[in-house]
């Protein structure tokens, strides 16, 4: 968590203190796809500094949100994933971002950036099962 409080006897004040700070719902929204090494986070958001990145890390791996882990060998990688805590989180980025689509410029220009996070979590937010009863993937 953040040195900065909101220091309010309320759920939000408090999810906010967790993950209101910049970047932050960003990190989780690339680590819903999976266990990501710091480098692919790097890579997935772009503007972001890697001092910035190990702070958000290490606060969210404080906060349980997320653990940090070493992969066996051969890999031997370091990745970040999400605890059930984090996970936990998913119908709300969902649903934030089905509401931030509202503000989203019809066209690309200003090299505006859609990675694979951001444009898994679109598809998932849209997505309508309902809708795709008796479709083949074909």
């Amino acid at each position: 968590m953040s040195n900065r409080s909101y220091n309010q006897y309320c759920g939000l004040a408090y999810a906010l203190d967790i993950v209101g700070e910049r970047w932050t719902l960003l990190i989780i929204r690339e680590l819903m796809a999976g266990p990501r090494r710091f480098t692919d986070l790097m890579s997935g958001l772009p503007g972001i500094s890697t001092n910035l990145l190990t702070e958000r890390l290490k606060s969210l791996e404080q906060q349980d949100i997320l653990i940090r882990r070493t992969l066996p060998p051969p890999a031997g990688s370091i990745v970040y994933e999400l605890t059930p805590v984090g996970l936990a989180l998913e119908k709300t980025l969902l649903e934030f971002g089905k509401w931030g689509s509202q503000f989203v410029p019809p066209s690309m220009d200003d090299a505006l950036l859609l990675n694979v996070g951001s444009y898994a979590l679109t598809l998932k937010t849209f997505f309508r099962s309902e809708q795709a009863q008796g479709l083949d993937e074909t």
